[in-house]
């Protein structure tokens, strides 16, 4: 396993993030790993290299938290060793009108509660999961900062966010002198590239670590999507097509990324994980899984090594068009 640095903070985290959507009972159709189960999963990631974890309190409204923590604790994992990721906006109530969204009270309510359910008295990576467009942003980012400052919270990251928002808050941030994101959680795939127009190439202007979830895009990278096949009876698009893919270049990417895993012996997802681990600018890739087997072949792509010309190859394919004034920049600065 490799270990990068989260953006340009001094951590290390595992190219290969253990995300837990899939651990409770009543997230969609996705989460189905009860303890036992979860308890293996984290254990056999562990003793593969894995050190970084990540959960939300969204997830089957907690669920997934705890069945993180205790299967940590079950394992004997040492919790100074690891590194935890949770996330904080989605809604924890049907009732209580603050508990939900981005402000000072739901983001304390939220982190104490979250500390509970994982079993620790600190949250190495806090994520606010979402654009919450009703609470004045410098409230979210004093709460964030007195969390760090409180040691409860060591780091602070953003999910979903639009890149116009990341940059007001790390301005913001460096003018409060409160504590900035230091990565970005973010749908990104080799057929879901709308991050390159802004986001990605503002990561890597701020340094912040870019953590892409959903790398196989709901099932769609794992070769059971063909080319005018119907959906698997079993697969989760079947009744969650989500997240959105580029459906004109989508079957193209996948057979190309089957003759690449064909030729160095590897799966195509595999292919697909190690594509994402050749952006600058990745830190961690999340994988997640209801089965080990899942699992192992997610695990094998970081022996994956794929050659200048495969990931070029890759690129073109599902490469997204520039949005104006990205093609004007690029003309203007030709000569550069």
């Amino acid at each position: 396993m490799e270990y990068r640095q989260l953006g340009r903070t001094g951590i290390k985290v595992s190219t290969l993030c253990l995300g837990t959507m899939t651990f409770g009972s009543a997230f969609y159709n996705i989460a189905t790993v009860g303890q036992k189960e979860a308890d293996e999963i984290v254990r056999h990631a562990w003793e593969s290299g894995i050190n970084f974890f990540d959960s939300a309190d969204v997830y089957s409204r907690g669920e997934s938290e705890e069945i993180l923590g205790n299967a940590l604790k079950n394992n004997g994992i040492d919790r100074d060793s690891a590194v935890i990721a949770t996330k904080v906006r989605g809604t924890m109530s049907d009732v209580d009108p603050n508990g939900s969204g981005l402000s000072r009270k739901h983001i304390m309510t939220a982190c104490h509660a979250s500390l509970r359910r994982l079993g620790t008295d600190h949250i190495d990576l806090y994520q606010v999961h979402g654009w919450d467009c009703r609470t004045p942003m410098d409230e979210t980012l004093r709460a964030l900062d007195d969390l760090v400052r409180s040691g409860k919270v060591l780091y602070v990251g953003c999910s979903n966010w639009p890149a116009r928002h990341i940059a007001r808050a790390q301005a913001l941030a460096d003018i409060g002198q409160w504590t900035g994101f230091s990565s970005l959680q973010a749908y990104y795939s080799l057929v879901g590239r709308d991050l390159e127009h802004e986001l990605l190439p503002l990561c890597r202007e701020l340094g912040l670590g870019v953590l892409p979830w959903s790398p196989l895009s709901g099932g769609f990278l794992t070769g059971k999507y063909r080319r005018d096949t119907s959906a698997p009876a079993d697969s989760r698009r079947k009744d969650f097509d989500f997240p959105p893919i580029d459906q004109v270049h989508g079957y193209d990417a996948v057979e190309a990324a089957e003759s690449i895993a064909q030729k160095i012996g590897a799966t195509i997802p595999q292919v697909a994980i190690a594509w994402l681990l050749a952006q600058p600018g990745t830190s961690s890739v999340i994988i997640g899984a209801k089965r080990m087997e899942q699992l192992k072949d997610n695990l094998g792509a970081v022996q994956v090594r794929l050659s200048e010309e495969d990931v070029a190859i890759l690129s073109a394919i599902t490469a997204p068009a520039p949005l104006y004034p990205q093609w004007m920049v690029s003309r203007q600065n030709s000569d550069v």
